[in-house]
């Protein structure tokens, strides 16, 4: 590594699996000093051990204020500021119109909206020039996608809020972009398959014939343009949504 990010301290929500975690490896290995979050100790004692250096785990679901307070009042506390935020927790089921239920849609909703407007809206006064916030979208948030509407409709909202923080941070020389993956191998999409193994694999091959590159994304690979908008390299880059998809959402 190259130590992109040394000095720098970092959230990264979500931070126990996936693209959260891998990012997170990245983060550290680059030198910056990471905070995960996650909603279970043990998931989240695991991943901080992963990690190995650089890391501290702060249990917290961020749709809970409470636990976004506890967060940041630590950040504070350890370093007095923060420089990158990756807001990736979240999340999403899939049923069609017509089996949509108020609860699913108060709970995607619930984690993917106000919970990272939240996240973001907290962590301000920790943050200052030069410091760089990160959304997670998606590429469904531009696609039609059977069944998935109300976690497409969420990431669509994920897009719009970037474009319109750029100008309520004009001049405060904080960028705000969006990482729209596409599909990507984590426990997070096979899981949709359910529990099957067959039917897992099944649903990787087909969104892999959907790529024009001709496979799913790894985790690291999120990471890794993650880290280019979290670092000076992309010090020009502002409310920008940054595709990693293989191509799917481009055609």
């Amino acid at each position: 590594m190259t130590n992109r990010l040394a000095n720098k301290v970092a959230v990264v929500t979500g931070g126990t699996s996936g693209i959260g975690l891998a990012t997170a490896k990245i983060f550290a290995a680059e030198g910056a000093h990471v905070y995960i979050t996650g909603r279970r100790k043990d998931v989240l004692d695991k991943a901080v051990a992963t990690i190995g250096g650089n890391v501290t785990g702060v249990q917290a679901d961020s749709a809970k204020l409470e636990d976004l307070d506890r967060l940041y009042a630590r950040v504070k506390a350890d370093h007095g500021r923060l420089d990158v935020l990756f807001a990736n927790a979240g999340g999403g089921d899939m049923l069609p119109l017509g089996q949509i239920t108020e609860a699913q849609v108060d709970d995607i909703f619930g984690r993917n909206v106000k919970a990272v407007i939240f996240t973001v809206q907290k962590a301000l006064p920790l943050l200052g020039k030069g410091s760089s916030i990160i959304l997670t979208g998606s590429t469904t948030g531009i696609e039609g996608n059977a069944n998935f509407s109300v976690y497409s409709a969420s990431k669509a909202a994920l897009r719009n809020l970037a474009r319109s923080w750029i100008l309520d941070l004009k001049g405060t020389g904080v960028r705000v972009n969006v990482v729209s993956p596409g599909p990507i191998e984590t426990t997070g999409l096979v899981e949709l398959a359910g529990d099957d193994k067959a039917q897992q694999q099944g649903l990787l091959d087909y969104l892999a014939s959907t790529v024009p590159l001709g496979r799913v994304g790894q985790p690291e690979e999120i990471g890794k343009a993650v880290l280019f908008l979290a670092t000076e390299e992309s010090s020009f880059v502002n409310g920008a949504e940054l595709f990693v998809d293989g191509g799917k959402a481009q055609i």
